[in-house]
């Protein structure tokens, strides 16, 4: 079992720049792959970033050159990171943590990101 609890989403202005956090406690040694997807009004939820227990990543392209994502390690906790830079219009969703053990995906609760002029 692990529990995703993500921060960090706002109001953003188009060209702007904001720091999603996700913060993996649980089975976390467990934890394979990690991502973040997102889901905006209407439309099915869509990955934006994974990022594997071995540091590969991969991105969508409709995200590529503009976002980072990173993940940390720590004793007791992993924190997966989504640094989003130049946001769009079109960025605008909520986004969802994921985190994968074995076949099991787990999910955090969502963290909404506006971008707006």
């Amino acid at each position: 079992q692990v529990q995703l609890v993500e921060s960090g989403g706002g109001l953003v202005h188009p060209g702007g720049s904001l720091s999603l956090s996700c913060e993996a406690s649980g089975s976390i040694f467990s934890i394979n792959d990690m991502g973040w997807y997102r889901q905006a009004p209407g439309k099915q939820r869509e990955l934006v970033a994974v990022i594997s227990r071995g540091g590969n990543m991969h991105y969508a392209d409709s995200v590529k050159g503009r976002f980072t994502i990173s993940r940390d390690n720590a004793k007791n906790t992993v924190y997966l990171i989504l640094q989003m830079n130049s946001l769009k219009f079109e960025d605008t969703a909520v986004y969802y943590c994921n985190a994968y053990i074995a076949a099991a995906g787990y999910w955090g609760q969502g963290t909404q990101v506006t971008v707006s002029s």
